[in-house]
């Protein structure tokens, strides 16, 4: 591996694809990122604790729906391999780590940072560091966590260390590259979120700016250079942890957003006003204003997590974040909203049958992670229902960190024997007319009987 002394010399490697790239977690995030760089010609290595992910990768089979396997295939054919063994890593110019970010499993930690999964990664890569290495955290996370949780563990159990900024470097976010930096001596370590947007078929991956923020300029130009390979635009910030704010304060605008218009549709509902008729007429105001919509709960890895990831970090400064944590509540009680719905319709719950339409988080996703329809799924049982599902995305659900359904979908046939259908995901493949015909009682929780007249149909 050729030794590194400048950041001139890093960035003329990138430009010339001879940087050998890491990525650990080949998931919804890595995954996608491994073909992104696979596609612009660099040596490709994948990392991944799961035999089976990575035999599936090996064989140029895909295991996540919007990922063709054809896509896999010619990432192979192009060199990309996957593997368990984190030795090679030493063999990598750059370590890219996407690994969960969840919050904790009971209640005495139900709404804390589970940083299990980065530390016993940043564990598995320190062994392996070497000088003018690039080290990654893309992980979402509070503001701290490179600094404050990767940085100690690559410095006490790595034989590099991280390279810090300097007064000499402050040349460098001037734009001269040529500065001399010790990479002959130290790794680089930058945080830089993800910005995966699942079901997005409109916005292509390298059209999304690439964040990024090192614990050096040397490492925030490095780190920039090496995305700026595969993304149309990278932003540079001050520091590992203004990155790691970035990705926190986008999915905490969502999250209170959509916090707000699920309580307008409560009140909307109470007063016998559309809700989703005032949004569409709202919108058509050419500023000041930005659409969002309600619906059972919200799901996927960011919006229900990355509040509570913050306002955690934010006691340890004895500041309260009462209005994120305020949205918080509002969309974790959007499935007792729902169910109570369906009690009162049908008088009661128990022994009721149930199906549930759509357990993927998102429309046209195979994404379980934060569903509300599992949250769904639980609440009807506890209240007596007998509780099926259906969706084109899951033949079967098993065992999960928040949930243990062990069934498989429900064929659409058996629609007309449920005392009712609650659609909770509206895949594109639903066909919604005919489903409502089939069904005794139709619960609507996604608008998505708008223009329809049947009068077992409920919106909530």
């Amino acid at each position: 591996m050729a030794r590194l002394h400048t950041l001139a010399e890093w960035i003329e490697r990138v430009e010339s694809r001879q940087t050998h790239i890491a990525i650990i977690g080949l998931g919804y995030v890595g995954l996608p990122l491994t073909l992104l760089f696979s596609e612009a010609g660099f040596h490709v290595t994948g990392f991944d604790i799961d035999q089976k992910k990575v035999g599936s990768l090996n064989d140029g089979i895909s295991y996540i729906h919007r990922i063709p396997s054809a896509d896999i295939a010619a990432a192979r054919a192009a060199g990309f391999t996957a593997t368990t063994d984190f030795a090679l890593l030493q063999d990598c110019d750059a370590v890219l780590i996407c690994v969960p970010t969840p919050l904790g499993v009971g209640t005495e930690h139900e709404h804390e940072p589970d940083l299990s999964y980065v530390q016993s990664t940043v564990e598995a890569v320190a062994p392996h560091t070497h000088p003018g290495q690039l080290i990654v955290l893309e992980s979402t996370t509070y503001p701290g966590t490179t600094t404050e949780l990767v940085l100690p563990i690559l410095e006490r159990l790595g034989p590099t260390p991280v390279h810090r900024e300097t007064a000499k470097e402050a040349v460098i976010s001037a734009g001269d590259s040529s500065v001399s930096a010790p990479l002959s001596t130290h790794c680089l370590l930058a945080f830089s979120p993800e910005r995966e947007d699942p079901g997005n078929t409109t916005t292509p991956r390298h059209a999304i700016p690439k964040v990024v923020g090192g614990t050096s300029p040397t490492a925030t130009a490095a780190a920039a250079a090496l995305y700026g390979a595969i993304f149309d635009r990278t932003v540079s910030m001050s520091s590992p942890d203004a990155a790691e704010m970035t990705k926190l304060l986008e999915n905490i605008y969502r999250s209170v957003n959509i916090a707000l218009v699920n309580e307008l549709k409560q009140l909307c509902l109470a007063m016998g006003i559309d809700i989703w008729e005032v949004i569409d007429a709202a919108s058509t105001k050419p500023f000041g204003f930005q659409p969002f919509y309600p619906g059972p709960g919200i799901g996927g890895h960011c919006i229900p997590v990355d509040p509570f990831y913050l306002s955690w970090r934010a006691k340890q400064f004895n500041q309260p974040t009462r209005f994120i944590e305020l949205a918080g509540e509002v969309n974790e009680s959007m499935p007792a909203f729902v169910v109570e719905t369906i009690r009162k319709a049908l008088g009661s719950l128990e022994g009721k049958r149930v199906l549930i339409l759509g357990i993927a988080y998102k429309r046209d996703v195979d994404d379980l992670r934060e569903s509300p329809a599992l949250t769904l799924f639980g609440l009807l049982q506890h209240a007596g229902a007998h509780v099926a599902y259906n969706d084109p995305y899951f033949p079967q659900v098993g065992i999960g960190r928040h949930y243990a359904l062990q069934t498989a979908s429900t064929p659409l046939t058996e629609v007309p024997t449920f005392d009712c259908v609650l659609l909770a995901t509206d895949h594109s493949a639903y066909d919604i007319p005919a489903l409502v015909a089939a069904s005794k009682l139709f619960i609507d929780t996604r608008n998505a009987t708008r223009g329809l007249t049947a009068p077992n149909i409920i919106r909530c």
